[in-house]
C-alpha cells in the first residue's frame, strides 16, 4: 500500500511540475523580474511551504493575483528591493499566524475578493495584450487600457500569431482528456510555440538566460532602512494581506475538493510566511497557494504532502541542469498564458449570479475592479473593503416608525430596529411630520441598537417638543 501511495504521489508531482514550468517563468516575466526568480519561488513553495503542514495537498509558489503589485512595487523601487519587501511580507504572515488570526481572512466579503480577482485579471490581459505583439507596455493600468486603441498597427505579426496559436493550443487541448491528463495544456502550448519559433527561425523575443546565481540576490544591509518608509511599508503590508488572504480561500476551495485532512488556516498561514521569507532572502517573488496547480495535484491522484514537495525537487533539477531551455522560450507564448489565466481571474459567472439577486454586491465588485485598473491594487482593495463594510452597515440599519392615533389620549409613536445615522434622515422625517398640537408619546422599547447620533437626535427632539419618551435610549443601545 505504502508504495502504491508513493507512485501516486511522484506521478502527480510531475503533473504539478509541468503546469508550474510555463507560470512560474511567465509571472516572473509579467512582473518585470528575471524568469529564474519566478522558479525560485516555486522550488520554494515546494521545499518550505510544501513541508509545514496547514494544508497537506495546496501547491505554492508565485501567482497571477501578485503579478500587477509586484510589477508595481519592482517599478517604483527597483527590483534591488524586492527580496526586503518579500521578506517583510512573510514576517508579517508569521505573526498573523502565530496570532492565530489566519481564520478571520474568511471574514473578508467575497465581493471584495471577486472584485480584486477581476481587476487584476483586467490589468494583467491589458498589459500582456502588449507582450503578445513584443511591444512595451505603458505603467498604470488605465494607460494600459487607453493605449490598446493604438495598439494594431504596432504589433509584431511572428509574435502575435505565437501568441495567438498558443491560446488556441490551451483552450483545445483539455478537450484530448487523455492528452491532457498526461501533459498540461500550459506545458504542450508553450513547448509547441518554443519548437516551431526555433525551427522556422522566427525573429521573436524570447526569455533571457541570467542563470540562477546571478539571479537570486540577497538583500544587503542598506536596503533593511528602507522599511521605515511609508511607502514601502504599504506595499509590504499589501503583498502580506492580499497573498494571505489569496492563500486561505485557495486552501478553502482545495478542501470542497478532497475528503481527506482540513486545512488549519493558522498553521498554513505561518507556512505561506515561512516561504515568503526564505523567498525574501533570495530577492525572488512573493508566494502564496495557488488554485490551478492544486487542482492539477488533486486530479493527478495526489494523497500526501509528498507530491508538493517533490514538484519542488523537479522544479530545482530543471533549473540546474537545464536552464538553457528557457531561452527557447518565446515571450508571446508566456504572455499568451497570463492572457488565459488574466480573464479566468475575472469571475463572469458569480457575477451573473450576483446581478440576479445581490446587486449591492455587485456593485461592490465593480467598484473594487475600478479603483484598481484606475488606481492601483491596494487602493482598489482598501476602497473595496470600504464600501462593503458601509453596504453592510446600510443593510442592517433597519429602522421602522409605527405610529397609533388613539384620539384624546394622544399620538403613540414606537421605533423599531437598529437606529444608526444612516436612517436618522428617515426616522427623523417620521418625528417632524406630527403635529405640534397634539401630545405624542415616543416608545423606544422596539429598538435593538441606537447610535449615539440618534440618541442625541431623539433627545433633542423630545426636549424641544416636551414630549414624553419613553424606555430610556441608554437602555437600548
Amino acid at each position: 500500500m505504502r508504495c502504491r501511495v508513493g507512485k501516486t504521489d511522484l506521478f502527480a508531482s510531475l503533473v504539478v511540475f509541468l503546469v508550474a514550468l510555463p507560470l512560474c517563468v511567465g509571472i516572473a516575466i509579467a512582473s518585470g523580474v528575471p524568469a529564474e526568480l519566478g522558479l525560485v519561488t516555486g522550488i520554494v513553495g515546494g521545499l518550505v511551504a510544501g513541508a509545514l503542514p496547514g494544508s497537506s495537498l495546496q501547491v505554492s509558489g508565485p501567482a497571477a493575483g501578485l503579478t500587477v503589485l509586484v510589477y508595481e512595487a519592482v517599478h517604483r523601487y527597483g527590483v534591488e528591493a524586492l527580496g526586503v519587501l518579500v521578506l517583510g511580507a512573510g514576517l508579517v504572515q508569521l505573526g498573523l499566524g502565530a496570532l492565530r488570526l489566519g481564520r478571520w481572512f474568511r471574514a473578508v466579503s467575497m465581493a471584495v475578493v471577486q472584485g480584486m480577482l477581476a481587476g487584476i485579471g483586467l490589468v494583467l490581459v491589458a498589459a500582456q495584450v502588449y507582450a503578445l505583439g513584443d511591444v512595451a507596455a505603458p505603467a498604470g493600468g488605465l494607460a494600459k487600457l487607453g493605449g490598446l486603441l493604438s495598439l494594431p498597427g504596432r504589433l509584431d505579426p511572428g509574435a502575435l500569431s505565437v501568441g495567438a496559436a498558443t491560446i488556441a493550443v490551451v483552450l483545445l487541448w483539455p478537450r484530448w482528456r487523455r492528452g491532457a491528463r498526461l501533459v498540461p495544456a500550459p506545458l504542450v502550448a508553450v513547448g509547441l510555440a518554443s519548437v516551431v519559433t526555433w525551427v522556422l527561425g522566427l525573429s521573436v523575443r524570447r526569455v533571457e538566460v541570467r542563470g540562477l546565481v546571478d539571479a537570486v540576490r540577497l538583500p544587503q544591509a542598506a536596503e533593511f532602512g528602507r522599511l521605515t518608509e511609508v511607502g514601502v511599508i504599504g506595499t509590504v503590508v499589501a503583498f502580506a494581506l492580499i497573498a494571505s488572504a489569496e492563500s486561505l480561500f485557495s486552501a478553502a476551495a482545495v478542501d470542497r475538493l478532497h475528503t481527506g485532512r482540513r486545512t488549519d488556516y493558522d498553521r498554513e498561514l505561518m507556512a505561506q510566511g515561512a516561504g515568503n521569507a526564505v523567498c525574501g532572502l533570495l530577492g525572488a517573488l512573493p508566494m502564496t497557494a495557488v488554485i490551478v496547480r492544486s487542482a492539477a495535484n488533486l486530479q493527478a491522484g495526489a494523497r500526501t504532502k509528498a507530491s508538493r514537495v517533490l514538484h519542488g525537487v523537479w522544479l530545482l533539477v530543471f533549473t540546474v541542469v537545464l536552464p538553457g531551455m528557457l531561452g527557447l522560450i518565446p515571450v508571446a507564448a508566456l504572455a499568451a498564458l497570463l492572457v488565459h489565466a488574466g480573464c479566468r481571474l475575472v469571475p463572469v459567472r458569480e457575477m451573473r449570479a450576483l446581478c440576479r439577486g445581490h446587486r449591492g454586491e455587485l456593485v461592490v465588485l465593480g467598484v473594487t475592479a475600478a479603483a484598481i485598473v484606475v488606481g492601483n491594487l491596494f487602493e482598489g482593495v482598501l476602497v473595496g473593503l470600504a464600501l462593503a463594510v458601509a453596504k453592510t452597515a446600510w443593510d442592517i440599519s433597519h429602522v421602522h416608525v409605527e405610529i397609533e392615533d388613539r384620539g384624546e389620549a394622544g399620538i403613540v409613536v414606537q421605533v423599531l430596529g437598529h437606529a444608526t445615522f444612516l436612517r436618522l434622515p428617515k426616522l427623523l422625517d417620521a418625528l417632524e411630520a406630527l403635529p405640534r398640537d397634539r401630545e405624542v408619546r415616543l416608545e423606544l422599547g422596539g429598538l435593538r441598537h441606537v447610535d449615539h447620533a440618534c440618541a442625541a437626535a431623539l433627545e433633542g427632539w423630545g426636549a424641544a417638543r416636551g414630549q414624553a419618551v419613553v424606555a430610556t435610549i441608554s437602555s437600548t443601545s
